[in-house]
């Protein structure tokens, strides 16, 4: 299903308004909802704060605002899309308009009542010229966001953003299901919590499907504390130049950021970033 693209000004936008990109920087981020976690017990004592409301969690957004700020395009999960226990606010537009991005599309998922709304977010500082919303396979609650930026499907960037099941058949299957949307696209990059590791039978499914390289390697992300696990992955297509992957060490969440630097190859256009925000004349 393809949804309109939720657009939000703000900020100072990193670049000139004319300049168009040759060299994008990519981050992905599982934000826990903006909870602050540094280690095992505080994910039990502090389990309240994913029903309800915290004053620490304001603070902690504006904290991964700031670190998401240097990227072009961010995919985030374990959003939430304004809920009682986050005050109402969307937190992908929080961060989009925090950090500086001038477009963002929120993916809810899963409704608990008014108190929670689990989300996919997506902040870019490149005008999409479309966002697509998709269910995957499982239970439900498990999303994917696909945007492509570019006009003609042959010669775009697709990005796909993903938060996968705990279970290995139900990821199997999600990425199967992944697989198959971008199957056969030139340029395409998928970003997420994958809840599996790099060398995983379904991660490898993914790869053969669409074509997929892990560039990252074997950069820990969870626990944010005491990293030994790699769960969350940026994986791009070969026609995608990586020149630089790391892992964020920014504990404000359980899991920390992982962020790759890629240049686009020749015919490969995109918008131009768009211009800020003109100046009040008060």
């Amino acid at each position: 299903m393809t949804l309109a693209i939720e657009t939000r000004l703000a900020g100072i936008a990193d670049r000139p308004a004319t300049a168009h990109p040759r060299r994008l920087r990519l981050a992905s981020f599982n934000i826990q909802t903006g909870i602050s976690t540094s280690s095992y017990r505080d994910m039990i004592t502090g389990s309240w704060r994913h029903v309800w409301p915290s004053r620490k969690r304001l603070p902690n957004l504006n904290r991964i605002a700031q670190v998401i700020r240097p990227f072009d395009i961010v995919g985030l999960q374990e959003v939430d899309g304004g809920g009682l226990r986050s005050h109402r606010i969307v937190q992908t537009q929080y961060l989009a308009e925090h950090g500086g991005f001038p477009h963002w599309h929120n993916q809810i998922n899963r409704r608990i009542g008014d108190i929670a709304l689990h989300s996919n977010g997506l902040l870019s500082r490149i005008k999409p010229h479309e966002v697509a919303d998709y269910k995957l396979p499982g239970l439900p609650g498990r999303g994917a966001v696909v945007a492509r930026f570019g006009r003609h499907v042959e010669d775009s960037l697709h990005v796909c953003v993903v938060h996968l099941a705990l279970s290995q058949r139900a990821r199997l299957r999600q990425l199967q299901f992944v697989g198959e949307i971008l199957r056969g696209l030139p340029h395409a990059v998928v970003m997420g919590d994958f809840n599996c590791e790099p060398d995983s039978p379904e991660i490898r499914l993914l790869t053969r499907t669409a074509r997929l390289g892990d560039p990252a390697g074997n950069l820990h992300t969870w626990p944010s504390w005491q990293p030994s696990r790699m769960i969350d992955h940026i994986l791009v297509s070969p026609s995608l130049q990586v020149e630089h992957a790391q892992v964020l060490h920014f504990p404000c969440s359980d899991h920390l950021p992982i962020a790759l630097d890629v240049m686009l190859p020749d015919g490969l256009t995109l918008a131009a970033w768009d211009a800020p925000p003109a100046a009040s004349a008060d």
